[in-house]
């Protein structure tokens, strides 16, 4: 199967994960939604997770690997990964897909925030294969049970993205036009280092001061100079600078790791592949996406890899933000 022949295949399975989530979130307490399944060298299974998850290898054996063989990557796989049709030598399949069943489990199993269900589709090569080989990025919005509108975005490399919103009580699908934040500063729109979980959170605060201290100057008695947004969803951050929402977005936390290690700390979650294998979409769109050195995301396609990751909405706010941000990283030892 070709790129243009997964698409369709691809948003299907995730109009059906979304559909099968939202009518498990309707009928559940939000205590059994939050249980704990199972727990994982990169995170927590949650009861959530296991709806979407039971739909995936399903889907991929009957609906792709029966016409080409692939590389399913997704957590809860043995070993995180899955080749397909089962004993098919992996260096003869085709592609290699990487799913995020559910990003954002966290917020939408206690019904705060909409998750994402994320999918990219890069061409086999080997263990090497990355971000940047992504060929195909397909996310579809999770909406909360209280919500009647979910969008969909897509893209093919090199032909721009799409999106449509779907009106899950009149089941209409309409034409969505999104696009990234054309401010030329953070001032009075949305910026923020993510800092979700404990650890080393006052240095990520520290951090976030100094860059936006640096940018806009000393703060205004009675102003506010910017404001935050700390989505737990590597796909719905990507969704919010896509939008238009969000002008900056950082995810800083595996660079912690030394002082953590310092202190006789662990690390704890971080982003992984599968969190960010929709970037594309944005990348399409004109966000500019990074690591922290300015450079294209180049993470393997696995379930275990940390990711740090940097989002400008063009290339102004680049302009505005990265100069101060790797200052405050190199001041700290963060990066060299």
């Amino acid at each position: 199967m070709s790129i243009p022949q997964l698409l369709n295949p691809i948003k299907e399975l995730q109009a059906h994960i979304r559909d099968a989530v939202v009518a498990a979130c309707e009928t559940a307490s939000l205590e059994q939604m939050a249980g704990i399944a199972q727990e994982e060298a990169g995170d927590t299974i949650y009861a959530i997770d296991r709806v979407s998850e039971e739909l995936l290898v399903e889907f991929f054996t009957q609906e792709i690997a029966s016409h080409t063989p692939i590389v399913l990557i997704a957590e809860g796989l043995p070993g995180g990964k899955l080749v397909l049709p089962e004993g098919t030598p992996e260096e003869t399949a085709v592609w290699r897909i990487i799913v995020d069943p559910i990003d954002g489990t966290r917020g939408l199993m206690y019904q705060k925030r909409s998750g994402w269900i994320l999918t990219g589709i890069a061409p086999n090569k080997g263990p090497q294969t990355n971000l940047q080989d992504i060929e195909l990025a397909v996310q579809t919005e999770i909406p909360l049970v209280k919500q009647h509108l979910s969008d969909v975005v897509w893209a093919v490399r090199g032909q721009g993205a799409q999106a449509t919103r779907y009106n899950r009580l009149t089941q209409e699908t309409v034409p969505l036009a999104l696009h990234p934040s054309r401010a030329t500063t953070i001032a009075h729109g949305f910026a923020a280092i993510s800092r979700f979980f404990p650890g080393a959170r006052e240095v990520l605060a520290a951090i976030d001061e100094e860059v936006v201290l640096a940018a806009l100057g000393p703060v205004q008695p009675g102003k506010a100079h910017c404001f935050e947004d700390q989505y737990i969803c590597s796909g719905g951050q990507l969704y919010e600078l896509m939008s238009g929402h969000d002008r900056f977005c950082a995810d800083l936390r595996p660079l912690l790791e030394p002082l953590l290690a310092q202190k006789g700390q662990a690390l704890g979650i971080c982003c992984h592949p599968y969190d960010l294998c929709t970037e594309l979409i944005a990348r399409e769109m004109g966000v500019m996406v990074t690591d922290e050195r300015g450079r294209p995301l180049a993470a393997p396609l696995d379930v275990e890899s940390d990711v740090t990751w940097v989002g400008y909405a063009n290339p102004a706010i680049r302009a505005q933000i990265e100069p101060p941000l790797h200052t405050a990283l190199i001041r700290r030892g963060l990066v060299q």
